[in-house]
């Protein structure tokens, strides 16, 4: 299988049995657009096929993410015909699904932020390696719509379902060093010094046999995530229901208008 292009943004590099997969988009915030998107489904699934790699950093400079990339216009979808809607909303859960299924190691490094949709995808990997002075945040439930990308259940084999309500509920900054606590985050590392760790936590994985490490990850996903599934297929149904209703756009208007 031949790599996919990769858009402008998104890079792959390989080193020996580590590849890094780093997110940079020229705007700084590392949204995500439906064209990175693709991209990170499409270059997970690439690596799916690759046997010659055993790791996997995802990384994102200068911030991790700040989530799905509402001013991009191929994220709308409240002007299409419902069929067409659902399959338009296949894009993040189906991006999320391919880390996840993926048989390598995977670690995500995050600095700065960690936001909406970037957290979704975060938690798809096996671990992550968080600055300490990031923050993480889920807003969606405060701006009137359900968190999707079947996250929640992913988050709640994290940290358990009280604090999974609190962070996915509330909608507030979750510091890096209360992430730890929670077990969201895995490893804390002073700032600027994600990836360096990431790729040091790499290394140890990369030395060792690759097989029974794949054939772990895979009996421990099984048993942790058996029912994921039937806890988050209707994420795409609850979102498209609730994008655009009057309880949305209120909840945007309140959101603007606290910033202003």
């Amino acid at each position: 299988m031949q790599l996919p292009a990769l858009p402008d943004g998104l890079t792959l590099e390989r080193t020996g049995a580590c590849a890094t997969v780093t997110l940079h988009r020229a705007d700084g915030r590392n949204a995500l657009s439906a064209e990175i998107m693709r991209g990170l489904r499409d270059v997970a699934l690439w690596l799916k096929t690759d046997i010659e790699t055993h790791v996997v950093v995802l990384h994102g400079a200068p911030v991790f993410s700040a989530g799905a990339d509402l001013k991009d216009p191929d994220m709308r979808t409240d002007h299409l015909d419902k069929l067409s809607q659902r399959q338009a909303l296949l894009l993040g859960p189906d991006m999320c699904a391919a880390w996840e299924a993926l048989e390598q190691v995977t670690i995500a490094a995050i600095e700065g932020y960690c936001l909406g949709g970037g957290l979704a995808l975060a938690v798809a990997c096996d671990w992550r390696v968080c600055a300490d002075d990031a923050a993480l945040r889920l807003p969606e439930v405060p701006l009137g719509i359900n968190m999707s990308w079947q996250a929640n259940p992913r988050i709640t084999a994290l940290v358990g379902p009280a604090r999974a309500k609190e962070i996915i509920i509330l909608g507030e900054d979750v510091m890096a060093t209360t992430a730890h606590d929670w077990g969201l985050v895995d490893r804390l590392t002073a700032p600027g010094t994600s990836l360096q760790v990431a790729g040091e936590l790499a290394a140890k994985v990369a030395d060792l046999p690759p097989l029974p490490v794949r054939m772990t990850k895979q009996a421990i996903n099984a048993h942790a995530y058996a029912l994921n599934y039937a806890a988050s297929f209707m994420d795409r149904e609850q979102y498209a229901l609730l994008a655009g209703s009057e309880e949305n756009k209120a909840a945007i208007r309140k959101f603007f208008d606290r910033s202003k």
